[in-house]
């Protein structure tokens, strides 16, 4: 099994950067691709980003392509979630998940972390 905690949540202003982290926790016999996905009160759960444990590949949504970028580092089990010039519509409860093979399904996430709250005011 694994544990996903996120953090590095908070209020900024638009324009301004923020990064999450993912860190998972437990043991496991292999590894995990993971997805970043965010939630706003009263819309759908959105992909926003993934990336494979093995292979470095990485996708993400085209509302945050060019302002957005993930990375890993296995020797500390965390996912990074590099949020650059923010906007309102961020605005969002983040979630890091983990699943055999990237998707930008929530479905085929079988853990999910906590949340993490990001607010981009003005």
């Amino acid at each position: 099994q694994v544990q996903l905690v996120e953090s590095g949540g908070g209020l900024v202003q638009a324009g301004d950067s923020l990064r999450l982290s993912c860190a998972a926790s437990g043991r496991t016999f292999s590894s995990y691709a993971m997805g970043w996905f965010r939630q706003a009160p009263g819309k759908e759960r959105e992909f926003v980003a993934a990336i494979s444990w093995s292979g470095g590949s990485t996708y993400f949504a085209d509302s945050v392509k060019g302002r957005f970028t993930t990375s890993r580092d296995n020797a500390k089990n965390t996912v990074y979630l590099q949020m650059n010039s923010l906007k309102p519509e961020d605005t969002a409860v983040y979630y890091c998940a983990a699943s055999s093979w990237p998707s930008d399904v929530p479905e085929k996430y079988a853990y999910w972390g906590q949340g993490t709250q990001v607010t981009v005011s003005s």
